[in-house]
């Protein structure tokens, strides 16, 4: 489990793009290169937080906020520590920055294959809502679509 004295969790800025492709090369079949993250980057709307520990970046959230909405993007976290709640951990400062902004729901998609995420949203009270045919163009595969409602808003 996650503890305060084994990481801290902070905004991500341009100046991490670097870190963020490098876990992104190692995290996903089709990553961003390091030139379209330091485009999301610049867009305004466009958020990350990362997990950090002595050895660098282990893991980061990424989202977009429009009017009242939170479309989060990725959650990666490096394979030697997961299993560790980061990514849950990541997942909950992402809806206490929803809270902080009055952000009124958070949606996501996830590829059906993907059994720990679904889990891990599902755990934290997202909501199936409906499929995208095949929407990832690596695979085909399908995205399920969730959303939250975030209390307190």
């Amino acid at each position: 489990m996650l503890t305060s004295e084994d990481a801290i969790v902070r905004k991500l800025t341009a100046q991490d793009a670097g870190a963020v492709y490098a876990i992104e090369s190692r995290c996903f079949a089709m990553p961003w290169t390091e030139r379209q993250c330091l485009a999301a980057f610049a867009q305004k709307a466009f958020l990350a937080y990362g997990v950090f520990q002595s050895t660098g970046l282990l893991a980061y959230v990424t989202f977009y906020h429009v009017i009242d909405e939170f479309e989060i993007l990725n959650i990666a976290v490096l394979p030697e520590f997961r299993r560790m709640g980061i990514a849950r951990h990541l997942l909950l400062t992402t809806l206490q920055e929803a809270k902080k902004m009055a952000i009124q729901s958070i949606g996501l998609e996830v590829r059906v294959t993907n059994a720990p995420a679904i889990g891990l949203y599902e755990n934290c009270g997202f909501v199936r809502t409906g499929v995208r045919p095949h929407y990832y163009p690596d695979t085909g595969e399908d995205a399920l679509l969730y959303q939250r409602r975030v209390s307190g808003s």
